[in-house]
């Protein structure tokens, strides 16, 4: 049984966190409702903007990520139909409620400067798109039933990307799985992975070794501003 029931955050790094912070708090509206040193994490600061009360945009900042650079078509897709890079988000798809939603935040964001193109029908979803600073490529969506997976997978599709049938019949239906209540053991840094790329860095291999309570007890849970408790 699938056990994902949403997105509680999405990270997006940047080089100039007041400006992506700007954006979608003045275009979108969004509200901010975090920004603190990372956790665990050296010279770093972690914002987080509201989509919900579950959900979050995050933005991560450092020295080091300006000097990174950036080129569309590598590192960022640019557009909804630009290539980036395997393993780079190609582009991120807000929801709202409906047409009337979809219509008002397309006026918002003309009316503060930023070019909309759109709407378009996708059958399954409509949708308006626009830019974000630093090359995001950013959509606004809504769908009015789930998505009919008899009508929206393509058999043609299916067969260019490898997929035989006995797959595609278990990728369609979420597979059971007999948990432990969290006691499986951690595999180590010879199983098969994916493994996270020197993370923490230069600790990965011990972090492994680590229990699951000795992980924990190294947990950061303190706001950065004491809240005073009202009675």
């Amino acid at each position: 049984m699938n056990k994902l029931e949403g997105l509680h955050h999405l990270a997006i790094t940047t080089a100039d966190i007041k400006t992506q912070i700007e954006f979608f708090t003045d275009k979108l509206g969004m509200e901010l409702v975090a920004l603190y040193w990372m956790h665990g994490v050296e010279n770093t600061f972690h914002g987080f903007l509201r989509l919900n009360d579950e959900s979050a945009i995050a933005l991560v900042q450092n020295d080091a990520i300006g000097d990174i650079p950036a080129e569309v078509g590598r590192t960022h897709a640019g557009n909804p139909g630009a290539n980036s890079a395997a393993g780079t988000m190609q582009h991120v798809a807000f929801r709202v409620q409906g047409e009337e939603e979809l219509m008002a935040m397309k006026d918002r964001l003309r009316a503060k400067g930023v070019p909309v193109i759109g709407p378009r029908d996708h059958g399954f979803c409509k949708s308006i798109y626009f830019a974000g600073p630093e090359n995001l490529a950013l959509e606004l969506s809504y769908s009015e039933a789930p998505i009919d997976a008899e009508a929206w997978i393509d058999p043609e599709v299916v067969a260019l990307a490898g997929i035989g049938a006995d797959e595609l019949a278990r990728y369609k239906r979420s597979s059971d799985f007999a948990d432990s209540g969290g006691a499986v053991p951690q595999p180590g840094p010879d199983a098969p992975g994916p493994h996270m790329t020197n993370y923490p860095p230069g600790r990965y291999e011990t972090i492994l070794a680590m229990t699951d309570a000795e992980m924990l007890a190294t947990s950061e849970t303190d706001p950065p501003v004491r809240v005073r408790e009202t009675a």
